[in-house]
């Protein structure tokens, strides 16, 4: 059984997403993490995110792997250093690379075709498993996702103002909604929920029940 979570930054889904493959007792794959780990090869190397070329070879000969709960480069243990604003930055830039996605969408074929998972991301219910059992769709207001995103920065110790935030929200969804491979929409078969006026655990309850039946 394959369970796709789709939608915008700040919608809650990587949250959910991770709970509810707790929930059913099956994997949860973090694609934003596999797209951050190429973004970390790149920051590390000396080409440029914007070098097309440069960043799509570095995507075919990067080891990106999970063991358990985290997220590898070979044997590398990178799950802090994927979290810094710069990998932040150049990841939303890699991710419109076609060679990037190319690379990423079958490494995540090859996830699911070993069993049950839980899998969140921007296209996974449209592009990576089109044959999805489940797939959903989560939104929330640009207010209510850079409120969210703005708490968990602050927590984290991040100075940025919330007017910020949002503007930078607003700026990855036109990028995500307009780029030219696989670009943020829901899947034709997808529930579309909104989550603005939604805990998390309400929106994990949710998906949990129609999961279940």
């Amino acid at each position: 059984m394959i369970v796709t979570i789709d939608g915008p930054a700040g919608s809650g889904k990587s949250t959910v997403a991770r709970l509810l493959a707790e929930l059913l007792q099956v994997q949860f794959l973090d694609t934003g993490a596999m797209y951050r780990g190429i973004a970390l090869a790149v920051v590390r190397s000396d080409e440029s995110e914007t070098d097309a070329p440069a960043v799509g070879r570095i995507a075919e000969n990067t080891l990106i792997n999970f063991q358990g709960d985290a997220i590898c480069i070979g044997d590398e243990d990178v799950s802090e250093e994927i979290r810094t604003a710069e990998v932040t930055a150049v990841s939303s830039v890699i991710a419109t690379n076609p060679v990037v996605r190319n690379c990423l969408v079958q490494l995540q074929r090859n996830i699911g075709n070993e069993g049950s998972l839980v899998t969140e991301g921007r296209d996974q219910g449209s592009v990576v498993f089109p044959n999805a059992e489940f797939k959903f769709f989560l939104t929330a207001s640009v207010d209510a996702r850079a409120r969210r995103r703005h708490r968990e920065m602050v927590a984290k110790g991040s100075k940025l103002k919330l007017a910020t935030v949002r503007k930078q929200l607003r700026q990855r969804d036109q990028r995500d909604e307009n780029r030219e491979v696989a670009p943020m929409k829901p899947a034709e078969d997808a529930q579309v929920i909104d989550t603005s006026d939604l805990s998390i655990a309400e929106v994990v309850q949710k998906l949990a029940a129609i999961v279940t039946g």
